[in-house]
């Protein structure tokens, strides 16, 4: 089956770039697991959930489309990775105890994907999914990086506007969790939020069609607003959560 490959041609940067989820959601998640035996990250990416996850599960299989997202993973004992699209997981039946998505459930065959996550996890496994939109840190440099994200609309995929919308419209194939709000923080100097912001798929599909890096528009009023000291990046999570 074939997938919407947006990160493979730049997964150094992404794992270099990309921020880290709050330990708070990977506790609450793990809390609310009858068992802990074995976890899905699907999607992983570079990886950070299932490392977050090796703290509380024996085993932690973690796929990705991506081999070449698989190959930036950094090994730990406890994780098994594997290439493998979300839809199709090659995992067992009723072998997980709980399945995570990482900001990348809006790329999926969304139907496709739950029946897989119900036919692998156990009776009263947990399901997560979330999302992360646009980050905020003070006006002068929020308004920079919405400027961006407008220069770059066209190239946004269509399935961004699910991450807009917060996951509000997808409805899970299970009850639903009641979950308390997390948000994901960073400190960062100008060096790394620009590092970040060229991550952007819509970004780098800018960059390939027109010759031109988009972020290089904003970099120097950004690095003036920004001055030399870290700053606190934050990205409001939404979450969707369910129990099979």
């Amino acid at each position: 089956m074939s997938f919407k490959d947006y990160f493979s041609g730049h997964a150094d940067s992404y794992a270099a770039y990309r921020p880290t989820y709050p330990q708070a959601l990977i506790d609450f998640l793990a809390d609310c697991c009858e068992h802990r035996r074995s976890a899905w990250d699907c999607a992983t990416g570079n990886g950070q959930t299932a490392l977050a996850l090796t703290r509380y599960f024996d085993r932690i299989v973690a796929t990705d489309a991506s081999a070449a997202q698989i190959d930036s993973a950094p090994p730990h004992p406890k994780i098994e990775y594997r290439v493998a699209v979300a839809e199709t997981s090659e995992l067992p039946e009723k072998s997980i105890d709980l399945v995570t998505v990482s900001q990348a459930l809006h790329w999926f065959d969304i139907d496709r994907f739950f029946g897989e996550a119900v036919r692998v996890l156990v009776s009263g496994g947990v399901l997560a999914a979330w999302s992360y939109g646009l980050c905020s840190v003070e006006p002068s440099a929020d308004a920079l990086v919405l400027e961006l994200y407008r220069n770059t609309d066209r190239y946004w995929p269509p399935e961004r506007r699910l991450v807009e919308g917060g996951y509000r419209s997808i409805e899970l194939p299970m009850p639903a969790i009641a979950a308390p709000a997390f948000e994901m923080t960073a400190s960062w100097r100008a060096d790394a939020m620009l590092g970040y912001l060229r991550t952007w798929s819509a970004c780098r599909r800018y960059l390939e069609d027109r010759g031109v890096d988009p972020v290089d528009s904003i970099e120097g009023a950004l690095r003036s607003v920004w001055g030399p000291a870290s700053r606190e990046v934050r990205w409001p999570i939404a979450l969707k959560a369910g129990r099979a």
